[in-house]
């Protein structure tokens, strides 16, 4: 579900009053909004068309910290401008703030906008580019899970982070007592969402302390995409409006569960299904069938793009719900990949890896690469495991570190061949970086970054 407002529709709320500010906005590398705030009347005249901004939005840290090394931009190269050119199909009101709506940009070169390969938003239209050569298009549903705190952003992060208390004090997984204490925040969330167009299904309480989940209606890869990083916006903004705090950190404690950003994936072709076929094993169509085996087959490769943090991987471990192989398995839990749906029209397979901190552009564009590169080699697709799947033996692990999965994002022939190689370099370039800040300084990393950013 796209936008919900045209421009004659802006205009005259505009001219009612009821609009004066339009956030225009890029996805950056780690999936944050991040642009400027118009002013309505600037933003018809003008912005409308396009913006600036400087190149530094897409090779920054968590922090916004420049690191150097990346071949696109650099403090030699003098950080110039890209071109910000507003989607207008993404336009739409932002009910939570006052006043307000929002556009969703394509980031073009400055000179000869032509478009950033490796702008999250495009990496993602490029493999949907590449399945529509092919007929296909991918239908996608993304999980938000996140936690609540007790506290402001501003109070916490003065506490250094330390003695975070969850806004409810027990495990709230599909409770309704439990979770009718924070509605409050979480009602007028999903009116306030519904009513920016990003399609809610439900709230629920997670398996944590003050853990939650966010669902959101299957959509067309990109809208997908779109909906949730607006949802993940909403959520913070929401909470801060509230007094407390919300974050996507996928490990905030070694004693709590971590938190997830599942993906549900599916192909069309004629706006049918494209995984299902009646009367074959659990209705798997010999297409979904290289799909997955391409996704586990290269599941190492694609790593980074579903875990991009040091944190990231301290949520895989065996018995928390987060995966620690790269199997599937039917309607299991266990497993990395989860088939859902068995033997019905809605046949589909959930990737378990991703942490709360993903960026879906990056995470779905990496699977679909996956999947395509099986579809193209007919993989064959392994038998399912069965029972536990972290007590599988011989069976392909997750990398279980960031430097480790660098290492396969690095030596990547798939994703090269998928994405180019500029693409490939420039994100190995972030998680090198990554790794780096983590080693000059344990301690003070673990504390001071990714709560609030993440």
């Amino acid at each position: 579900m796209p936008g919900t407002l045209t421009l004659d529709g802006l205009r005259k709320l505009a001219d009612s009053g009821e609009i004066d500010t339009v956030l225009v906005a890029l996805v950056d590398m780690q999936g944050r909004l991040m642009g400027k705030r118009f002013h309505v009347t600037n933003f018809l005249e003008h912005g409308v068309e396009e913006s600036h901004c400087c190149n530094y939005l897409l090779a920054t840290d968590l922090m916004m910290a420049t690191p150097e090394g990346y071949a696109a931009t650099s403090w030699r190269q003098g950080y110039g401008d890209y071109l910000l050119r507003p989607d207008l199909d993404t336009l739409r009101p932002v009910p939570w703030l006052p006043g307000t709506a929002l556009v969703l940009c394509d980031v073009l070169d400055h000179h000869d906008h032509s478009p950033i390969a490796h702008s999250p938003r495009q990496m993602l239209k490029a493999q949907v580019a590449r399945l529509a050569e092919m007929g296909y298009s991918a239908t996608m549903a993304t999980e938000l899970e996140f936690f609540l705190f007790e506290g402001d952003y501003r109070s916490l992060q003065k506490g250094g982070y330390r003695n975070l208390v969850p806004l409810c004090g027990f495990n709230e997984d599909y409770n309704l007592f439990q979770t009718t204490k924070e509605e409050p925040i979480l009602r007028p969330l999903r009116n306030n969402l519904v009513a920016a167009g990003i399609p809610v299904e439900t709230t629920k309480g997670e398996a944590e302390r003050g853990q939650h989940e966010l669902n959101i209606r299957h959509a067309p890869a990109l809208d997908c995409a779109d909906n949730h990083t607006i949802a993940k916006q909403a959520i913070k903004e929401s909470a801060w409006a509230a007094g407390c705090s919300a974050s996507f950190l996928p490990k905030w404690a070694s004693d709590k569960v971590g938190s997830a950003g599942h993906v549900h994936m599916s192909l069309l072709k004629d706006g049918a299904s494209a995984f299902y076929e009646e009367g074959a094993d659990y209705g798997m169509s010999p297409l979904m069938r290289h799909f997955m085996a391409g996704v586990l087959e290269y599941a190492p490769d694609l790593t980074f793009f579903l875990a991009p943090y040091v944190n990231s991987y301290k949520r895989f471990a065996s018995g928390t719900f987060a995966p620690t192989r790269t199997v599937w398995s039917v309607d299991n839990r266990t497993a990395g990949f989860r088939l859902c749906g068995a033997g019905t029209k809605g046949v589909r397979v959930e990737c378990r890896v991703p942490g709360s901190d993903m960026n879906p552009y990056l995470a779905q564009a990496a699977l679909l690469a996956a999947g395509i590169a099986g579809i193209e080699a007919e993989l064959p697709l392994p038998d399912p495991t069965k029972g536990d799947a972290y007590e599988t033996k011989g069976e392909a692990e997750i990398p279980r570190t960031l430097r480790a999965a660098t290492e396969t994002l690095r030596g990547s022939k798939m994703l090269r061949a998928a994405m180019g190689d500029a693409v490939v370099d420039h994100y190995t370039r972030a998680a090198e970086w990554e790794q780096e800040e983590f080693d000059r300084a344990v301690t003070d990393w673990e504390i001071a970054r990714g709560f609030e950013q993440a």
